[in-house]
C-alpha cells in the first residue's frame, strides 16, 4: 500500500514525539529522585514533594511538548501508524537512562532496540489509510457503537478494580499494577485525542466543530484521562526501574490503543489480508524488542542479589527506606536497596 502524504505528516510527528517522550521519562526520574532526597518521602508512597523540583517540571515540559507531536499525528494518520512509533521512545530512554541514569544497557538491549526499529518499519510499510472523516459527529457514532461502548464499560471496570483493590495490596511490588492503569486509561485518552484532534483540524480548515457537544466532551474524557496516567505514571516511575517501566508500559499501551482503535475506527476495513497480517508481525517484533528488554532488566535485578545477605541490613535503615516515613537517603542506593526491603517482606 502506498504511503501517502498524510500518512508521512504522521509519521514524522511521531517519531518527533518519540524523541521528546523519551528522554522526558530520564528528565522526570531525576526529578523524582531529587526531590525524594530533598524530602525524604518518595512519589511512590504518596509523596508530592516533586511539585517544587524545577528538574521534573522539565520533564513535564519536554513530555507536553511530545505528547502535543503526538497529538497532532493522530489528526493526520491512523492510530495503528502512530501508536506503535512510541516504541521509538524505548530506545531513547534506555539508551538514555544508560548515560545519565547509569543504568546497564547490555548487548540484548541493543539487539531489542534493534528490533523495535526492525517492527515500526515494517508497520510504517503496511500502515492503511486514514479514512477521511468530515464531522465530529461522525466520530461520535463510532465512538456510541456498541462494540466499543464494550470496551468503553470493560476498561472503566478494570480501571476501578486496580485502583482499589489490587494498588493498595501490590502496587509496588508489582510493576503491572501501576503501568496497567495507565495503559488502560491511555487507550482511552488516544481514541478522545484522535477525535478531539480531528475535530481541530476541521475547525482550522473552515469547518467549525466547535459548536458540537460532542468535542466538548472529548476534551474532558482527554483532561481526566492524562491526569490521571501522569499521576499513576509518577508513580510506577518512582517505583520502579525506568528502562522496566518504559517497555511494559509501552507494550501494553500500544496492544489496547490498537485494539480500541481497531474497533472504533475500524483502520483494517479495506485492508488486505497480508496488509494486516504484516503489520501483526511488525507489531510482534516490536513486542519481543521491549520483552527483551524487560528480561535484561530482571535478570540484572536478580543478578545483583547473589551474595547479599540480608541480614546485614539495619532493620532501622531498611524501615526508612521501604515505609518512607520522612527520613533522608542516598538517591543512588534507593534501587538496590528497596528491592531488598521487598525481598525482605
Amino acid at each position: 500500500m502506498s504511503f501517502s502524504a498524510e500518512n508521512l505528516k504522521g509519521f514524522v510527528l511521531a517519531v518527533s514525539s518519540s524523541v521528546f517522550i523519551g528522554a522526558s521519562f530520564i528528565i522526570k526520574k531525576k526529578g523524582l529522585k531529587r526531590a525524594a532526597v530533598a524530602s525524604g518521602v518518595r512519589a511512590g508512597v504518596g509523596g508530592h514533594a516533586y511539585l517544587l523540583e524545577p528538574l521534573w517540571w522539565l520533564g513535564m515540559i519536554t513530555m507536553i511538548v511530545g505528547e502535543v507531536a503526538n497529538f497532532v499525528a493522530y489528526a493526520f494518520a491512523p492510530a495503528v501508524l502512530v501508536t506503535p512509533l512510541g516504541a521509538l521512545s524505548i530506545i531513547y530512554s534506555a539508551v538514555l537512562a544508560h548515560f545519565i541514569l547509569k543504568e546497564i544497557l547490555h548487548k540484548l538491549d541493543v539487539l531489542g532496540c534493534v528490533m523495535c526499529i526492525a517492527g515500526s518499519v515494517i508497520i510504517v510499510i503496511h500502515a492503511p489509510q486514514e479514512q477521511a472523516i468530515t464531522s465530529v459527529q461522525a466520530i461520535w457514532a463510532m465512538a456510541t457503537q456498541p462494540a466499543f461502548l464494550l470496551y468503553v464499560a470493560s476498561v472503566i471496570v478494570l480501571v476501578f478494580i486496580l485502583v482499589f483493590h489490587f494498588s493498595p495490596q501490590c502496587g509496588h511490588t508489582n510493576v503491572l499494577i501501576f503501568t496497567g492503569i495507565c495503559s488502560l486509561v491511555g487507550s482511552l485518552s488516544v481514541m478522545s485525542v484522535k477525535a478531539l484532534g480531528t475535530a481541530l483540524k476541521l475547525t482550522f480548515e473552515g469547518n467549525n466543530q466547535l459548536i458540537y457537544p460532542a468535542t466538548w466532551f472529548f476534551m474532558l474524557v482527554v483532561a481526566t484521562c492524562v491526569i490521571t496516567q501522569m499521576n499513576y505514571l509518577n508513580k510506577a516511575l518512582d517505583t520502579f526501574n525506568t528502562a522496566v517501566v518504559s517497555p511494559i508500559y509501552y507494550v501494553m499501551f500500544t496492544t489496547l490503543t490498537i485494539l480500541a482503535s481497531v474497533i472504533m475506527f475500524k483502520d483494517w476495513d479495506g485492508q488486505s489480508g497480508g496488509s494486516i497480517v504484516s503489520e501483526i508481525c511488525g507489531f510482534v517484533v516490536v513486542l519481543s524488542g521491549t520483552i527483551l528488554l524487560h528480561a535484561t532488566k530482571d535478570f540484572d535485578r536478580s543478578s545483583s542479589f547473589k551474595g547479599i545477605n540480608y541480614a546485614t541490613l539495619s532493620p532501622s535503615l531498611s524501615a526508612r527506606l521501604c515505609n518512607g516515613n520522612g527520613e533522608k537517603y542516598d538517591e543512588d542506593n534507593v534501587p538496590a536497596l528497596e528491592e531488598i526491603c521487598l525481598q525482605q517482606q
